[in-house]
């Protein structure tokens, strides 16, 4: 999973990225994107039916989050975001909690992702829409919040017009091996920038990759230390597949850096995260390529 402070959307009109701030320690768990498509933007509670709609054409990107225990409150998770909705000039159409929101008929009449990528409880949930016109046309967003137990869980749908750029999430800046080290343990984490994947390939080249020797000096300093190697992929194809095929990269490199570094096996450690955890847009061969990675997360003990 990904650390997030904001989305950021291109809102029609602004020229800039407008951000709807997320919770501290949100973990991405599911992106989901629709050009030129229909969403149902529920703009009333459910009476007995399923709640009214307003149909908005446009871009259509769903993402979902889970926010670790303690997560804060419901209204806590929606209140920054209507602010910051207000403040771009957003109108809030519907703004209610379970009962008032309409409870079975609203859950089971709107647009949510599958369980484990978004969890509602049919007690304990909110639910929040707006929309703002421009000269392209109308922009919306709807956002779920839930909870289970005390972990949070987040659903946030954008509507843009057709065309605006899609600029959430940016690619990371490339990292030098020789600040991989200083990366672990400043923040507990680094993307081994230099290996990379084709397509549906797990397959690393023979010349050895730059990061591996820092990994290996890394985990030298101190006995102590463990890695834990996590491939990812982009989104193309079914995510069982796709962890598999992650879990092969990470399993690549762990294999050359017992190899070629002689690093004993019970320090690494290989995982496989499909493409739950995207650090760039997969809307472009440039993004989709940036997400087909490895990144070590530091462990000790």
């Amino acid at each position: 999973m990904i650390r997030a402070a904001a989305l950021a959307v291109l809102w029609p009109g602004m020229g800039l990225a407008f951000e709807l701030p997320l919770p501290e320690g949100a973990q991405r768990t599911a992106e989901r994107r629709a050009e030129a498509a229909d969403h149902a933007l529920p703009t009333g509670p459910a009476q007995g039916a399923p709640p009214p709609v307003e149909a908005i054409e446009g871009l259509v990107e769903t993402r979902a989050w889970r926010i670790p225990a303690p997560a804060p409150p419901l209204a806590g998770l929606i209140a920054p975001m209507r602010a910051a909705l207000r403040a771009a000039g957003f109108e809030i159409l519907l703004d209610c909690a379970a009962r008032a929101c309409g409870g079975y008929e609203f859950r089971y009449g709107i647009e949510v992702l599958p369980p484990p990528e978004m969890h509602v409880d049919l007690g304990a949930f909110r639910y929040l829409s707006a929309r703002r016109d421009g000269p392209e046309g109308p922009s919306a967003v709807g956002i779920l919040a839930s909870r289970a137990g005390e972990t949070g869980h987040l659903q946030v749908t954008t509507v843009t017009p057709a065309g605006t750029p899609d600029i959430a999430p940016q690619v990371a800046p490339r990292m030098a091996p020789a600040d991989l080290a200083a990366a672990l343990d400043r923040e507990g984490h680094a993307v081994l920038e230099g290996i990379s994947f084709a397509p549906g390939a797990a397959v690393l080249e023979e010349t050895a990759p730059a990061p591996l020797a820092a990994l290996a000096d890394w985990l030298a300093e101190a006995p102590s230390r463990r890695l834990v190697l996590v491939g990812h992929t982009d989104m193309t194809g079914a995510l069982e597949a796709n962890i598999a095929l992650s879990r092969r990269r990470a399993e690549a490199v762990r294999d050359r850096l017992l190899r070629d570094h002689g690093v004993a096996a019970a320090r690494v450690e290989a995982r496989g995260a499909g493409w739950l955890a995207p650090r760039a847009t997969n809307a472009t061969p440039e993004g989709r390529a940036a997400n087909r990675r490895v990144e070590a997360l530091a462990a000790e003990g």
